[in-house]
């Protein structure tokens, strides 16, 4: 192991020296760490030298495991003085962790994620090295059980609070703005979606076993106006029976995870039906108990699937592509027991939630290198002012 001089302080030219030996020992010695996790990969993944990448062969990789978000700490840049402090005593460095995540959003490499145990949304802003929460304020901006969540291209937040049966708007730095709806709008509020202009919200009300209510509800977002109903409970095109979330496409399609059909439905801006795909399976391109939905620029759309422990890939006709993930017991990457929210960013990553392990799997394209697009912009350690 590197020694540092006992002559050191921090601040010096030999702490920082030292700090620098350190810090590659250290940094040697994690990254032996996560690529070492596990017996072997995940299903539908293999090692390509030192990372996890997907599918596995005789296909090309087309995604990478990057990285985990558990906690504060993987965000806010550390300090040398801390650095060297936790070597010298061996000490934990301190983190406020995730209670029970459920869904997220990203944009511009601030990504949002709803804890509904905690009663906030957690904010990691990657790029500044800066970590908040959202909700904590009494008054108008108090969640109670913020569930869905989506923002739009100016950075608004909108959050389905399941208790409230509200969606309250905060600006990107969590300035409350306005609420939308209300108990008599929604029966079981469960997710919420804008459209990339902030024009429209689409709002899932999952309704239940004794309701009537299985509906998406489709608000002006800047007035709050009820603008119109899509779909009621059924098992016919158009009909949803317990819908979970709704992902905007490339050319405006909604898709709507229509949960206890186990399809996903394809409509028009409008609410006008088109097509659908997917059915109740254990093969490639069913659904078991699918929960939430993304989609990329290309249009693909990502479905997250809490029995397989996965999200699948389709293109936006539905045609499967490929899978991330497979259900399991070991903390791991690519392993999950009770995943949730998904999201993918405007450079193409994808952010993956895991309620029972309480961590973010980031994910992204193979051509992509660590330190392009919004999340490569990371910011160096803290040095010591002199």
């Amino acid at each position: 192991m590197t020694s540092i001089p006992l002559s050191a302080r921090p601040g010096s030219a030999p702490c920082r020296q030292a700090l620098t030996r350190l810090a590659a020992v250290l940094a040697a010695v994690l990254l032996a760490g996560c690529v070492a996790v596990g017996d072997r990969p995940a299903d539908g993944a293999r090692r390509s030298g030192q990372s996890l990448v997907f599918p596995p062969p005789p296909d090309e990789p087309r995604f990478i495991y990057e990285r985990s978000i558990r906690g504060s700490a993987d965000v806010i840049p550390d300090s040398e003085e801390s650095a060297l402090r936790r070597a010298l005593t061996g000490e934990g460095r301190t983190t406020e962790g995730l209670g029970k995540p459920y869904a997220l959003a990203v944009q511009r490499g601030r990504i949002f994620v709803s804890d509904s145990a905690e009663r906030f949304v957690k904010v990691f802003d990657v790029p500044e090295g800066r970590y908040f929460k959202i909700g904590d304020e009494d008054g108008d901006g108090q969640l109670v059980k913020p569930l869905g969540l989506d923002v739009d291209d100016r950075g608004n937040l909108y959050v389905a609070d399941g208790t409230q049966r509200q969606i309250i708007v905060f600006d990107r730095d969590g300035k409350f703005q306005r609420k939308i709806g209300g108990p008599k709008h929604f029966d079981r509020l469960s997710s919420v979606t804008v459209d990339p202009k902030g024009d429209r919200i689409y709002v899932v009300d999952i309704g239940g076993v004794s309701s009537d209510q299985h509906r998406v509800r489709v608000f002006d977002a800047r007035s709050g106006e009820h603008l119109r109903d899509i779909g009621k409970r059924g098992s016919g095109p158009g009909e949803f029976n317990l819908p979970r979330d709704v992902a905007v496409g490339r050319n405006g399609q909604l898709y709507v995870v229509d949960g206890g059909n186990f399809r996903v439905q394809i409509f028009d801006r409008d609410g006008r039906y088109q097509q659908s795909f997917g059915a109740v399976g254990k093969q490639l391109g069913n659904f078991a108990r699918p929960k939430e939905a993304a989609t990329d620029r290309e249009g693909n759309v990502y479905v997250t699937d809490a029995a397989f422990g996965n999200f699948q890939i389709f293109t936006a006709e539905g045609e499967l592509l490929m899978f991330i993930g497979d259900r399991g017991e070991q903390d791991m990457p690519g392993r999950y027991m009770l995943p949730s929210g998904i999201a993918v960013d405007e450079d193409g990553r994808i952010y993956f939630v895991d309620q029972w392990f309480r961590r973010i799997d980031v994910f992204r394209p193979v051509a992509m290198k660590a330190e392009d697009g919004y999340l490569g912009k990371r910011p160096g350690p803290k040095t010591a002012k002199k």
